[in-house]
């Protein structure tokens, strides 16, 4: 089995998918964090290619970026200032080659993520 990484981010509070989300991908190794990748969301909350595809792929830990406040903002929820999620990051491992499948739900005042399928 080949190992990749995608993720799914919906907004739990509009009750959609979150659409124009900028996530960034980085490689986290000791004290130094390597920006891989910049994605946004499509209109099904998804990114139009996996974020870490079979061929970059490797073992490590790893960490998603996702720009929530400035997708708060453009899909008109109320701004606050400052709001209070901006920028969600999650850290993990990817320990083998497999599917690792990293979803955020989203709202202006929680998320929540998990290991998906």
């Amino acid at each position: 089995m080949t190992g990749y990484l995608t993720t799914h981010v919906l907004d739990t509070a509009r009750g959609c998918p979150a659409e124009g989300l900028k996530i960034e991908l980085f490689r986290i190794e000791g004290e130094t964090r390597s920006l891989l990748k910049t994605l946004v969301t499509n209109d099904d909350g998804r990114t139009n290619e996996q974020i870490l595809p079979a061929a970059e792929f490797a073992p490590g830990t790893y960490e998603l970026v996702f720009h929530a406040g400035a997708y708060l903002d453009a899909s008109g929820t109320p701004p606050e200032e400052p709001r209070f999620l901006d920028v969600v990051p999650i850290r993990f491992g990817m320990s083998e080659a497999a599917h690792y499948h990293v979803p955020l739900l989203l709202s202006p005042f929680g998320y929540s993520t998990y290991r998906g399928s």
